[in-house]
């Protein structure tokens, strides 16, 4: 694998962007403190800016490690704030290997964005980084979150029983993935 980092990502609709910190209010206000949003994630939602300013700290601190990928997705239509995010949460060098989290606000579900997100991530590590296997998992109570995974071309591979843990407690995970290989039949 050749790390790239968070690299800039432009789509039909679409900006991929690392974050900064004038991205605060938008993240807070978008989807970070919504619950509906993060009822399916591993962090509960923000209760205040306050919170959000000290993720994009972190986050934003990461970028110049060539390993670290955490893309702001904005819409272009609504200018260049963002409304979700999406990045490589897990790697495995040696086995080549990205496992991919991501989330938008609710106002903007439905509308084909996260699946346009997910194809332009994939397309980028499978192209430019040089991994083999793209993986993701989603909880089966929130099914539209496989439904992006298999727009992209991802293959459902199994659910393990009570083998993660979300802001509904132990959950089962359905796990899916895209090979390189896989491309050339799609």
């Amino acid at each position: 694998m050749k790390h790239l980092g968070t690299k800039y990502i432009e789509t039909e609709r679409l900006i991929l962007r690392q974050f900064t910190m004038d991205d605060v209010q938008a993240m807070y206000d978008n989807w970070a403190s919504d619950p509906e949003v993060t009822k399916f994630l591993t962090w509960p939602a923000h209760s205040n800016p306050d919170i959000t300013e000290m993720v994009l700290k972190d986050w934003i601190s990461h970028y110049n490690e060539p390993d670290y990928y955490q893309w702001a997705i904005v819409f272009k239509e609504y200018g260049d704030e963002p409304i979700g995010s999406i990045s490589v949460v897990a790697h495995d060098d040696r086995l080549m290997i990205a496992h991919i989290g991501y989330c938008i606000g609710r106002r903007w579900w439905h509308r084909g964005i996260m699946t346009e997100s997910l194809q332009a991530v994939i397309d980028f590590l499978f192209d430019e980084v040089g991994v083999q296997r793209i993986e993701s998992i989603h909880d089966p109570e929130n099914p539209h979150s496989g439904a992006v995974m298999r727009k992209c071309g991802m293959q459902y591979e199994g659910t393990l029983r009570k083998s993660a843990m979300n802001n509904q407690g132990l959950c089962d995970a359905c796990w899916y993935a895209i090979l390189a290989e896989d491309r050339k039949n799609i």
